[in-house]
């Protein structure tokens, strides 16, 4: 007798079309009052011009986003989103919704709106790609860090041990062009200072040429979903190249100049990888503004927040105060100056970002600058007193 397929409804979340996209039995619950209303899940693989591709049961399908494009830019859908879309039959065919998000890499726009951006959802690796191609800008690899280890749906990771994260995304900084060091002592030198940089987060030297490091990428990412990020002409679709096992992105040739390549990728792509797992290439960032991204800078600079607990003062500032603990590790050598005034740069930056969105903080924020202005009013009365 003729078996006749199972719906895909009707699968288990292993055996379903969409498991190699990274559905489980979660989504699968997420999605069961959808399902009785008749839509179909897909995962969406890009947002292109009011259109997004979705990987749904029957293939990969175009999607009007008409319906996920509310005014608050931090739920419109983009690429990596699970959303619940118009079965077969209809014109056009509509995505109705989008799936609560377990994840988000999102970082502040270029506006002076004040708006968050997410470049992708639903990820368990953070991938960024630092060339060795240049010389290592930490300030920036700190700044990427920041913002992946802020990087969930609204809540901030928690981390539990020196490289383990409770939830959200797990970094990691993959330092490409490998072969371009030839000298093993000194490639160790620089993911050193890459480790120093980014405590508990694991570095790994790779190189598309060689294939150096590259099958243990291959193995990092194949549980999960990954993204990939980095700098604008930085070379991430040779890495997306590689880690595909196809040219499916475009690649051209860096610049003599400051070894960069052109800016090629122009949208995020989802695709799937023949190891297993899913990867969401970005285009290069020009800038990478944070976003309510203090936990992550505080966890960037853990070492920090751990000399801090040992300072005279619990408000410490870390600028002149005796008994400052930070200050003094700086004295000795044990804590590097670029680390301490890197810190106060994005804390600076991201309790500006905060305060846009937030009245109350604003108003601290005035009123700690005009104490601090009445404070150094009188401190320099005092001193003319003193010298006439």
């Amino acid at each position: 007798m003729f078996n006749a397929p199972l719906p895909p409804s009707s699968l288990s979340a292993v055996q379903h079309p969409l498991a190699v996209y990274g559905w489980d039995e979660g989504w699968e619950a997420e999605f069961a009052s959808y399902a009785a209303q008749g839509l179909v899940p897909g995962r969406v693989v890009r947002v292109d011009r009011g259109q997004c591709d979705v990987a749904t049961p029957d293939g990969v399908v175009r999607g009007d986003t008409a319906f996920v494009v509310p005014h608050d830019p931090m739920k419109v859908v983009c690429t990596g989103d699970w959303v619940a879309v118009d079965p077969e039959g209809g014109d056009p065919r509509y995505a109705r919704t989008i799936l609560p998000r377990r994840t988000a890499f999102v970082r502040s726009t270029s506006s002076k709106r004040s708006e968050g951006q997410v470049l992708a959802s639903n990820i368990d690796h953070i991938i960024i790609r630092v060339s060795l191609a240049v010389e290592l800008d930490l300030g920036r690899i700190e700044r990427f860090l920041a913002l992946a280890m802020s990087s969930s749906s609204g809540e901030a990771l928690l981390r539990t041990s020196a490289d383990s994260w409770e939830s959200g995304a797990q970094p990691l900084v993959v330092l490409t062009k490998a072969d371009l060091v030839p000298d093993v002592t000194g490639l160790s030198y620089l993911v050193q200072d890459v480790e120093t940089t980014a405590p508990g987060v694991q570095v790994l030297p790779v190189s598309s040429t060689s294939g150096e490091g590259v099958e243990v990428l291959k193995t990092i990412v194949a549980d999960g979903t990954s993204v990939l990020l980095g700098t604008s002409g930085a070379g991430k679709s040779t890495l997306a190249n590689a880690l595909l096992g196809e040219d499916a992105m475009e690649v051209q040739a860096t610049r003599d100049i400051d070894g960069k390549g052109r800016h090629t990728t122009t949208t995020r792509n989802l695709f799937v990888l023949p190891a297993g797992g899913v990867l969401i290439d970005t285009p290069g960032l020009r800038g990478v503004g944070l976003w309510d991204a203090a936990t992550g800078v505080n966890q960037v600079f853990s070492e920090i927040d751990d000399l801090a607990e040992q300072c005279r003062f619990h408000d410490c500032a870390h600028e002149a105060e005796p008994g400052c603990a930070v200050l003094a590790a700086i004295e000795d050598g044990a804590l590097p100056e670029r680390r301490l005034e890197s810190y106060r740069k994005l804390m600076r930056e991201n309790q500006r970002i905060v305060a846009k969105t937030d009245a109350r903080l604003r108003a601290e924020i005035r009123r700690d600058w005009k104490m601090k202005g009445a404070e150094g009013r009188a401190a320099m009365a005092a001193k003319r007193g003193r010298l006439r």
